[in-house]
């Protein structure tokens, strides 16, 4: 029988990542040599977790194999094999991510098919497809978290062309400016995106100088004027006028699904998606650009982004929910007079602790027994029920029930 083990996660060192802040979550030097963007908590091939075993440490893919059932639980292992159907991430962004989106399950499973007949390497630059999985997500803010994320409704994206008065740009809305129709939503991105690199980084540039001279609502033309710093010439400098703006704050969330584009601006928050690491890109990025394959993805209606609040009120335990049928997540908040009791269980639990000190009782190994900031550790179904005890904050990834 398995019981709970601490679990020992890889961290990401992307050009986006932040030089502190993980490394001040997790009690390491700070400022970090490298840029920190992502502590993976899972068992995907291009990162995974290790487990400790005995007197040293396996991945948690191999611990997964050796008894699928007792880890996952047999409800888990019916519907996805003996794979983990999530991955839990600490992203901490110094600056702007790629602009993107995320296939569905077909155009996932279709996609990885495709790339491996065609005999491109996994690790290839090139590569869009790493896996067959699709890519839900759900990010949970820790800091101030600020998103671009869905279409603005097509006259708010009219008239924020309209306003920052860059010819280039303008030129590109074709009948949207006469007719708001998706279609012309779709057709307006892909004359963007259609751009080559030189006229590209004209257009940035006359928006940029468009926005220096005061044109254009001020809170898309300050994130114009950022993104063009820190990806100068990039068509998607001008995203700030077709996507949404917001902010999360501290415990709120915002669900992503399969074909919003999106981009994370800055700040450190907690992610949960699947099992996947298939992104499509589509700027501001030094990475492989598939243009044709974004657009497949993308959905082209206008999407105003509904941010979540953790539901259960006061109790020890707050829920955020989504469709979302690979994840759930929680966050448990234990304080010396009121402990969590995790009631009976029958499926994998990832705990992670994001700040105080957390005791776990029951049958977990020694290791594993207190999680401080930055630790983790991985429930197995057949661990039974456990308690949380201290002060602090553990989020609660699992598989919900179908």
């Amino acid at each position: 029988m398995e019981s709970i083990r601490r679990l020992r996660n890889p961290i990401r060192e992307y050009s986006w990542g932040s030089h502190t802040a993980l490394a001040e979550l997790l009690g390491e030097p700070s400022p970090s040599p490298r840029p920190q963007a992502e502590l993976w908590m899972g068992a995907h091939l291009s990162a995974p977790s290790e487990v400790r075993d005995g007197a040293g440490w396996i991945t948690l893919g191999d611990w997964i194999r050796r008894d699928a059932v007792d880890v996952l639980g047999a409800g888990v292992v019916g519907e996805y094999g003996e794979e983990l159907p999530f991955l839990l991430k600490l992203i901490a962004a110094e600056r702007p991510l790629s602009l993107q989106a995320h296939p569905n399950s077909e155009q996932a499973r279709s996609g990885f098919e495709r790339e491996n007949r065609a005999g491109i390497p996994i690790a290839a630059p090139h590569r869009s497809y790493l896996d067959p999985n699709p890519k839900p997500e759900l990010i949970c803010a820790l800091t101030p978290f600020a998103v671009m994320c869905g279409f603005r409704p097509l006259d708010e994206i009219v008239a924020q062309v309209d306003e920052l008065r860059a010819r280039g740009l303008a030129a590109l809305l074709g009948r949207l400016r006469f007719e708001r129709e998706s279609e012309h939503l779709r057709a307006f991105f892909e004359a963007l995106m259609g751009l080559d690199e030189a006229e590209a980084a004209d257009l940035a540039a006359e928006a940029v100088e468009a926005a220096e001279s005061g044109y254009g609502d001020p809170e898309a033309r300050g994130w114009l004027r950022k993104l063009a710093a820190a990806y100068p010439g990039d068509r998607g400098v001008v995203a700030p006028l077709f996507l949404n703006l917001l902010e999360l704050r501290p415990g709120d969330a915002l669900f992503l699904p399969a074909g919003q584009l999106h981009s994370y601006l800055y700040g450190t928050a907690v992610e949960i998606m699947a099992n996947s690491d298939n992104v499509l890109r589509g700027g501001l990025t030094e990475k492989h650009v598939d243009a044709p394959e974004l657009l497949a993805t993308l959905e082209f209606e206008p999407r105003l982004p509904e941010l979540l609040a953790p539901l259960g009120g006061d109790a020890v335990e707050s829920s955020y929910a989504t469709p979302a049928r690979e994840f759930a997540l929680s966050v448990v908040e234990p304080r010396p007079d009121r402990p969590f009791d995790s009631g009976p269980r029958d499926r994998v639990e990832i705990l992670f602790c994001s700040n105080g000190a957390v005791g776990i009782e029951g049958d977990v190994a020694p290791e594993a027994a207190s999680l401080t900031a930055g630790a983790a550790a991985i429930v197995p179904a057949v661990a039974g029920a456990y308690r949380l005890s201290g002060q602090g904050a553990v989020y609660r990834a699992t598989v919900p029930r179908a």
